[in-house]
């Protein structure tokens, strides 16, 4: 069997001597694995890092094999955040959260142009947290939104209203407003402002909890029903949060 696709790399390890497996989040055949021959060689090391745009060849006998890939280099986006530590982090980030959350072979189109754009902006944005940050966290929502578990931010779970959301509910996953969980605010989620409103002047607090309230629903939707952790390399955000 053979196929043709086009993608980012999530993951690469070790294989044998020279060879190594990658994972790809691949445009029409979801999250990939294959073998690349020689690809810790240094010919082809460079082009397979985390985060390069690639376009790959399949084959092998059944789909449900491995098989090998054979990679032709599209961008390599990683090389472009190797001076800046934090941006580098949230690329790993994203990756890593891919390569735990996603089932193998299921297409998801939506997350890969989504990862694209965020990677197109962390490009160019300014070497500040405060400056790509929001969009990290919108990104983590997008990823819950298409594996079904999306947070319902526009209005509040017990009056129904639409200003002064200031909290999310972590049973329902809803906003709540600043009057009616006032009697549970030790108990609710942060929500940031700039989730609801536009304009709103971002500080690295805001920040913290919008990645705090993604973690809490992809840990709980996510990742332990499958007996799986938050990854190291999204805990590692954190670090730049100060």
């Amino acid at each position: 069997m053979q196929w043709r696709d086009e993608g980012i790399i999530l993951a690469i390890r070790k294989y044998g001597e020279y060879d190594a497996i990658l994972d790809v989040l691949t445009r029409k055949h979801g999250r990939h694995s294959g073998i690349v021959k020689g690809g810790l060689g240094r010919r082809q090391r460079g082009n397979i890092q985390p985060g390069n745009e690639i376009s790959v060849t399949w084959r092998g006998r059944l789909e449900t094999h491995l098989g090998t890939y054979s990679v032709e280099l599209k961008k390599a986006r990683a090389v472009a955040f190797l001076y800046s530590p934090s941006k580098l982090a949230a690329l790993n980030s994203c990756c890593s959260l891919l390569c735990v959350g996603l089932a193998e072979n299921e297409a998801h189109e939506l997350l890969l142009d989504g990862l694209l754009a965020f990677l197109d902006t962390l490009e160019v944005a300014e070497d500040n947290i405060l400056n790509w940050g929001p969009l990290l966290v919108r990104w983590e929502l997008g990823l819950l939104t298409e594996l079904g578990f999306a947070l319902n931010l526009d209005n509040c779970a017990a009056t129904g209203v639409t200003d002064e959301l200031i909290y999310v509910s972590p049973k329902s996953g809803r906003a709540v407003s600043q009057e009616a969980g006032a009697p549970y605010h030790d108990k609710m989620l942060k929500l940031p402002a700039y989730l609801t409103e536009d304009g709103q002047e971002v500080v690295m607090k805001d920040v913290k909890d919008g990645l705090k309230l993604t973690e809490f629903f992809m840990d709980r939707h996510m990742l332990n029903p499958y007996d799986k952790k938050i990854t190291q390399a999204r805990r590692m955000i954190m670090d730049y949060l100060v």
